[in-house]
Parts: C-alpha cells; sequence; structure tokens
C-alpha cells in the first residue's frame, strides 16, 4: 500500500515535503498534483524508480520523459536555450506548457529522446510541485497518470479523486493528495528546438500561448 501525504494545497506543510523529498531521493514513486493532471513521478536521477515510471506507463527507452524544473534558470542547467526560446518560455511560465529542448549532459540518457537527444521541460504553477521541486533542488519526473489499456493506449478517463487513488495505491510508493479533483487537459506542447517554434499539441493555455504568439509577431508553425 502507497502512504497518503495529505498537504495543504497553497502552503504545503514544510515538515510532510521534507518527508516526501527523503522517499524521493531514496527510490520512491509517487502520484501527486500538478497544475494540469495527476502524475506519475520519481527523483530525475535514480535509475531504478525512472524504470518503474517507464513500467508502469509501458514506455520503451526511446519515449522520453517529461521532467519539472522549478524555473527558467533552473531549465538552462538540464536544456540548451536559444535567445528567442528563452523568450518565449519567460513569457509563458510559470504555466501548463511542456519546451522540448535539447539536453544537456545532465538529462540522464534514460529520460531524453535518444535520436533527438532532447528532452520535454516543464515549469508548474502549483504550490506543492514547486515546494517538492524547491525541497529537492532537482527536478521529479512528470507523466500523466493515465496507464495504458490493452491497446497500449492511454485514454484520457475522468476519475474521482479516490478511485484515482485506489488505482495507484499498490502501484505507487507515495500519493500525495491536496485535496484537488484530478484534472483532464494536458500541458500545451511547443517545441522549440528548431529556428522556429512549433506547438506539438493543443492543451491547456493554447489560446494564451496563441495570444502571446500573435502579440509578439510570432508564428507557431
Amino acid at each position: 500500500m502507497a502512504t497518503i501525504y495529505n498537504v495543504h494545497p497553497e502552503t504545503p506543510q514544510i515538515r510532510r515535503i521534507e518527508e516526501i523529498k527523503e522517499a524521493l531521493q531514496n527510490g520512491a514513486v509517487m502520484l501527486y498534483p500538478t497544475d494540469t493532471v495527476y502524475a506519475i513521478g520519481c527523483h530525475l536521477t535514480v535509475k531504478s524508480a525512472v524504470e518503474r515510471v517507464r513500467r508502469l506507463k509501458q514506455l520503451s527507452n526511446d519515449k522520453p520523459l517529461t521532467f519539472l524544473c522549478s524555473s527558467l534558470s533552473n531549465i538552462t542547467q538540464y536544456a540548451s536555450v536559444s535567445d528567442p526560446a528563452y523568450r518565449i518560455m519567460k513569457s509563458l511560465i510559470p504555466g501548463p506548457y511542456t519546451f522540448l529542448l535539447p539536453a544537456t549532459k545532465l538529462v540522464p540518457r534514460l529520460v531524453m529522446s535518444p535520436k533527438r537527444k532532447t528532452s520535454g521541460i516543464r515549469v508548474p504553477n502549483h504550490p506543492v510541485c514547486q515546494a517538492l521541486l524547491k525541497a529537492l533542488g532537482t527536478p521529479v519526473i512528470s507523466t500523466s497518470a493515465h496507464l495504458p489499456d490493452q491497446n497500449n493506449q492511454s485514454p484520457m478517463v475522468t476519475l474521482e479523486r479516490a478511485e484515482l487513488f485506489d488505482m495507484f495505491d499498490s502501484l505507487v510508493d507515495i500519493i500525495v493528495d491536496d485535496g484537488s479533483e484530478p484534472g483532464t487537459q494536458v500541458s500545451t506542447i511547443l517545441d522549440l528546438t528548431g529556428d522556429e517554434p512549433m506547438m506539438v499539441r493543443q492543451g491547456l493555455g493554447w489560446e494564451a500561448a496563441t495570444a502571446w504568439a500573435v502579440a509578439s509577431e510570432t508564428s507557431w508553425n
């Protein structure tokens, strides 16, 4: 059975965050709320935990994993950020956006895209996520808590919080509960690896990203 940590949604208790931090450092896999959907996550650099996340999601090693960073300056440690990419990210974070960027050597091979050497990185607008990230000083994996069905698809199923927790009780070590119900809208994905930015997926916040692009005379290819 997973250990449930009840945390305040706006001012997470320091003691609770420290307990979760220690568990993640020791290889725990968690279910936790973000500013989009509930996610499955772990410490970025604990290989055994990352491998467990991949098995849960049935993801082969050539499928990159998204991870959360605490800030734009934190992103620059794990990705090569061009001046245009920096301007775009600065205008949109924190928020429900995943940025595809060239990975630096700090990103484990098990996390990045092996062919493109890229990573998906987010800066969440979520107090619990931010508290965990700042306590750890290291990014955490973030992949949506939607498990594949028999056809290896990950359908967006709307579950109540209690149902979601029951589903993952035997699959993860930690469940972080801030009282919020699971969201159904995933993040908007922006590919910033090329000369021109591309909107790969329209998710939560895509309208704001489009409005910013129009105002700044940027075109999403």
